[in-house]
This record gives structure tokens, C-alpha cells and sequence, in this order.
């Protein structure tokens, strides 16, 4: 099984490198206040921060960006080793097939159908979470530690005393320089254009920086890379049309070497990935350090022009890994599904962040669902003083996602190599603002489709804690805290709706008497 490699950074440009390399990294963003950094790192040095050479800083940010999702990633895994309770597994579909042969035998169309709607169905429709209330649904209870908690979540805080390393997680920066001025992000039309300007039949310094660290035993070893950038003698007419299409603005340098600004690079002298923010060559000389081979990390099968990838990978080409079939971040479709109420919404936006594990799975209960490796979110609670649960944390869905314009729990996909807890916990602190650290783990509820499931992780605010979510990204319209009492007058998702009778059943039964420590 390949090594994991996380990406502390969201740049499409670093994802689509390390692609093109045979890895899919898993990102999670670090959102490092870097002047902060660059600050407080000054003053450590008795310096101001203008003596900081280009290379110290991104050596600095790339060791900033690591460490804080290295923290995040430890704090999740000790959340994980302290999770308590009981998974309750549903199968519903096994429900559906018994029902649908029993009335086969019988003709008997009567009570016991799962309520599914139109199925027969558009587009919309086959995106719909399913309401199997209907229908009697057989149901297992096992404990969670050793269900659901099999992947590195519950080993990630070993000391690598068995030898194995991994995952590792890479934070980068990159910045751009004439003449010894660091040029950072435009970010307006009008400076983008004067910066063009001036480097206009010039040449410059693309400085880049990586941390590479090893969760399993916390080593950490980091490295710059620099490439002289020349560029070509562009006109105004030149410089006017590519600022127009908005691509040099949040680009530090002002300009995409991979993208439209390419057209206007005579040539790079160095590492050409590092002008692209990741040098291949840094990375894996600072893999080989940790003891990790650069083939170790390969979870993609590329396929040669005009022939099979199989005698390359290893593999049979009938039996592909999931990671193997894993398309490229381009390749990934982005489904847009209309709301009920709506006539048209607009497509997902087009920097939405891919993570491995994304994509449509036919399932056999005749829809499509989210998620190659199953998908997961947090069903988090507030109690009051004497232990009653009096706020859940609801997410408004984005209009463009399916059933847009619904509420749910914030949650998403599973990764290639997360179990549900983590994919639930990773979901949530990106599309909420949950911090792993804020809650407590006290259960589960998983609907099984075989091909397929969602788990619903249950957790509490952490005691002396207090979680104030927040609306992280591009999937959701708002994230906030709703009575418990308010919730069934929503507009909820299909199996939100459905479940949520359960789950306010579950959440007083767990409250206990208030404590954490009373939860079993």
C-alpha cells in the first residue's frame, strides 16, 4: 500500500505537479497567518523582518504551514484514541431487496416501502439521499474503537518504533523576486499590470521552500530550491488580455508558468517544478532522508501513449486498486444538482478542492452517491448545564451540491486511507471550523449500502470547550448552531430527515448525566 503524502496546501498547481508525479496527495490547508510568522520569527532572530532573506522566508512559512496541520493531524488522532460509544450499523438495502422479494412472491404491494420518490427518474433525482423510514431495517451494534477505527488514525501517534513511516505531510512556499524585491500576490488588476511591466525582457528568482514530515515518528526534515525565470518582450496589448482573465492575480510572481502566462516565460534556468511551487526533486531527496523511497508514495496508474499501464504498475489490469483507478485531479468530475426548488444552479466553483476519494458511485438502491470510499460527517452537540442537548450543528447546503439548498451535518467524502472518524473530523474542520480538539467522540450510526455508506459520527463540545462554527468553504451558505427543538422545520436532506427522529433519540441517550466522563 502506497504511503500517504498530505499537502498543506490547497495551490492547484502543487496538486496537479504531484499528479503528474503518480501521487494524490491529500490536502488539508494550513490558513497560516503568515506575516505573523515572518513576524514573530524576526523578532526571535533580533532582526526586523525586512532583513529576512527570500530563502529564509519560505524555509519559515513551509515549516509554519507543516506544523500546524501536523498538529492538527496529532490533535485528530488522539481524539480518535480517546473516542467511546457504539457504531450502530444499518442495512438498509438489504431491508429494500427483502421487501421488493416478498412481493414478488406475494403481489402484496402494502406497507413497507422505503419512500424514495420519483425515482424513475431525472438527473436530480439519482443524486437524492434515499428515505428508507418505510421499511424495516435490520441493524448490528458494535463497539466503535475497532470498527470503524482501522486506518493510520488509530496508529497515528506511534513513535515509529515499528519501523513503518507515513503518512507524510509536505507544507510549501514559494516567492518571486527582481532584483532582489520580493514581488508577492497582485491581487488588483492595476498592480499585476505594473508588476508585468517591469518584469517585462527580465529575469527573476523563484524561491521555494518544503518541510516534509513523518507522522509516524515525528521527524522533520526541510530544503529551498531557486530558479532564474527569463522573460520574453511582451507588449501592453500582451499584458492587458492576461491580467483580463483574472489568472496573474493571486499568483505570487504574477504570472502561472503552466498556465496562460507560459506563453510569455523565454526560460527557466533550474528546477522548473519549483517554479510551478513544488520541486520534485527537493521532495524526494527530503523522502529519502525519512527513509521513504519516491515509489513508495506512487497511488496513481498513469497510462503510456498507445499502451497498457499494467506492465508499469504491476498490477492486472482487470483488478485495479482503488487508488489505482483513482483519475487525475482534472479528470474528477463536478456534478452541479438543481434543489427541488430550482430551475438551474450554477456548476461547482472551478478551484473547489479534489481530494482522493472523490467521485459518483452507482449503488444498488438505484442512486449515485458521493464518496469512493464511502463518505462521513459529524452530528455535533451542545448541552446545558444538567447534561440536555439543546443545539446541533447544522450546515446550509451550497446551491450547486447535491440537494442543494438543504440543511444536513457538515461532512463529505472519505480519503484514500482515512477511516470514517477521520474523514468525518477532516470534513467538518474544513467545511465548519470544528477543531478535532473542541469535541469528543461518543458514537456512531453507519447506513450501510454495501458498495456504499455514510457514517454519521456523533460527538459532543468537549468539556470547558466551545465550538463556534463557521461557513469554511465553497460548500456551504451558512454553518451554525440550530435548536434541537427547530431542526424537523428545516429544509433537511432526504436521509437527514429521515434519520434525524433516531438521532435525537440517540443524543439523549447519550447525554447521561452530562459528563463526558459518563459516556459509554
Amino acid at each position: 500500500m502506497a504511503i500517504q503524502l498530505i499537502l498543506a496546501s490547497q495551490s492547484p498547481s502543487r496538486r496537479n505537479v504531484l499528479a503528474s508525479a503518480g501521487i494524490r496527495a491529500l490536502v488539508r490547508v494550513s490558513h497560516v497567518d503568515e506575516p505573523a510568522v515572518l513576524a514573530s520569527e524576526a523578532e526571535a532572530r533580533g532582526v526586523s523582518v525586512d532583513d529576512l532573506g527570500i530563502g529564509d522566508r519560505v524555509a519559515i512559512l513551509a515549516r509554519a504551514k507543516a506544523s500546524v496541520v501536523a498538529d492538527e493531524c496529532r490533535q485528530m488522532a488522539e481524539v480518535i484514541r480517546d473516542a467511546r460509544g457504539d457504531v450502530v450499523t444499518a442495512y438498509p438495502v438489504k431491508a429494500m431487496r427483502r421487501n421488493e422479494a416478498m412481493r414478488a412472491g406475494t403481489g402484496d404491494m402494502g406497507a413497507g416501502t422505503a419512500r424514495h420518490g420519483s425515482d424513475a427518474g431525472s438527473h436530480e433525482v439519482s443524486m437524492m439521499t434515499r428515505d428508507f423510514s418505510g421499511l424495516t431495517i435490520p441493524m448490528t451494534t458494535t463497539a466503535l474503537q475497532g470498527s470503524l477505527i482501522e486506518a493510520y488514525g488509530s496508529d497515528a501517534g506511534n513513535d515509529g518504533d515499528d519501523g513503518n513511516a507515513g503518512p507524510l505531510l509536505l507544507g510549501c512556499d514559494s516567492l518571486f523576486a527582481i532584483n532582489g524585491r520580493i514581488q508577492g500576490k497582485p491581487h488588483t488588476a492595476d498592480v499585476a499590470r505594473a508588476r508585468l511591466r517591469s518584469m517585462r525582457g527580465r529575469s527573476g528568482e523563484l524561491w521555494t521552500g518544503h518541510t516534509l514530515i513523518d507522522l509516524a515518528s515525528g521527524r522533520s526534515v526541510s530544503g529551498t530550491s531557486h530558479a532564474v525565470v527569463r522573460f520574453g518582450d511582451y507588449d501592453d496589448a500582451d499584458i492587458d488580455d492576461y491580467v483580463a482573465t483574472g489568472e496573474p492575480l493571486e499568483i505570487a510572481g504574477s504570472f502561472a508558468l503552466e498556465g496562460l502566462g507560459g506563453a510569455f516565460v523565454d526560460g527557466v534556468d533550474g528546477d522548473p517544478h519549483g517554479v510551478l511551487g513544488l520541486s520534485l526533486p527537493l521532495v524526494r531527496r527530503l523522502a529519502r532522508d525519512l527513509g521513504v523511497r519516491w515509489s513508495d508514495m506512487w497511488n496513481m496508474r498513469r497510462t503510456p501513449i498507445g499502451g497498457s499501464s499494467s506492465a508499469a504498475s504491476g498490477k492486472s489490469p482487470d483488478a485495479p486498486s482503488p487508488s489505482d483507478a483513482a483519475p487525475t485531479v482534472s479528470d474528477i468530475p463536478t456534478v452541479a444538482v438543481a434543489p427541488a426548488s430550482a430551475a438551474s444552479v450554477s456548476a461547482a466553483p472551478a478551484d473547489n478542492v479534489h481530494q482522493p476519494g472523490d467521485g459518483w458511485v452507482d449503488c444498488v438502491c438505484g442512486r449515485r452517491h458521493w464518496g469512493l470510499n464511502g463518505a462521513a460527517g459529524v452530528l455535533l452537540a451542545r448541552r446545558d448545564g444538567k447534561g440536555h442537548v439543546t443545539h446541533v450543528v447544522m450546515q446550509h447546503r451550497a446551491l450547486w451540491s447535491a440537494e442543494g439548498g438543504t440543511w444536513g451535518i457538515p461532512g463529505g467524502a472519505i480519503a484514500d486511507g482515512e477511516n470514517a472518524v477521520e474523514g468525518a473530523l477532516r470534513e467538518s474542520h474544513e467545511e465548519a471550523g470544528i477543531s478535532p480538539g473542541d469535541i469528543r467522540v461518543v458514537g456512531a450510526y453507519r447506513e450501510d449500502h454495501g458498495p456504499w455508506a455514510y457514517t454519521t459520527i456523533i460527538a459532543f463540545e468537549r468539556e470547558g470547550h466551545r465550538v463556534d462554527p463557521v461557513a469554511n468553504d465553497d460548500e456551504s451558505m451558512n454553518v451554525t448552531w440550530v435548536p434541537v427543538e427547530d431542526v424537523p422545520s428545516l429544509r433537511l436532506l432526504t436521509a437527514f430527515r429521515a434519520d434525524w427522529p433516531n438521532f435525537r433519540r440517540r443524543l439523549d441517550d447519550l447525554s447521561g448525566s452530562g459528563s463526558d466522563s459518563g459516556v459509554r
